[in-house]
């Protein structure tokens, strides 16, 4: 096996490829020792990659920065920075102009565009986060959707701190949710959630009792 010269500089700095004719590098890319690249992989413009990483299989990662001990499976990110003990993935994107702080967990199905997500926050499952602020240890849930695009505009949103977000949920930017407040499963909210609040923006559940018949 000839090994591209870049995948061979870089193994022997300590990084590990696996499967290694499968992958691209570009020149410019730096990646930090101990760091594992498995098959399939495609890592090009002024990427840094941190310490002890693991970039999974089929994954493409374009001008980022990617911080220590986090991983990316299966998963795109562009123009962007993820910071350390993170996780992306399997089957997401982060988008350009994203940024993506500590311990945060960006689960399977997320697409991030154009937004901040601080420390120990998560989305765990299928969710849209587009041009968004969110603070620090916010729970998005599954089907969120950030209501970004009024036709014209991109409008914004902000998360702040220890906010709850149940699934299914819709926010309608523009919009701000204050700190510690809860929102419903199943809201669309549209209007500003103030702090240590429950929001709920749902119809009433109606059963009509021998329909069918």
């Amino acid at each position: 096996m000839v090994l591209n010269k870049t995948i061979k500089k870089h193994m022997e700095n300590g990084v590990i490829f696996v499967n290694p004719e499968s992958i691209y590098v570009d020149e410019t890319v730096i990646i930090g020792k101990d760091t594992t690249i498995l098959q399939g992989c495609m890592i090009r413009g002024n990427t840094i990659i941190g310490k002890n990483c693991e970039i999974g299989m089929n994954s493409e990662i374009t001008d980022a920065i990617i911080g220590d001990d986090s991983t990316i499976k299966l998963s795109v990110v562009r123009n962007s920075k993820v910071g350390n003990n993170t996780n992306v993935g399997p089957y997401s994107q982060v988008r350009k102009d994203s940024v993506i702080g500590n311990n945060v967990w960006i689960g399977n199905f997320i697409e991030v565009k154009a937004s901040t997500i601080g420390n120990n926050s998560e989305s765990l499952h299928h969710a849209y986060i587009g041009d968004a602020e969110i603070g620090e240890r916010v729970n998005i849930g599954c089907g969120t959707v950030f209501v970004n695009f009024d036709g014209r505009n991109s409008q914004k949103t902000i998360v702040e701190d220890d906010v709850f977000i149940g699934c299914n949920v819709n926010l309608v930017a523009p919009l701000i949710l204050r700190k510690n407040s809860f929102i419903a499963a199943g809201s669309t909210i549209t209007e500003n959630v103030e702090s240590k609040s429950l929001a709920i923006a749902r119809s009433r559940q109606v059963n009509k009792v021998g329909w069918v018949k």
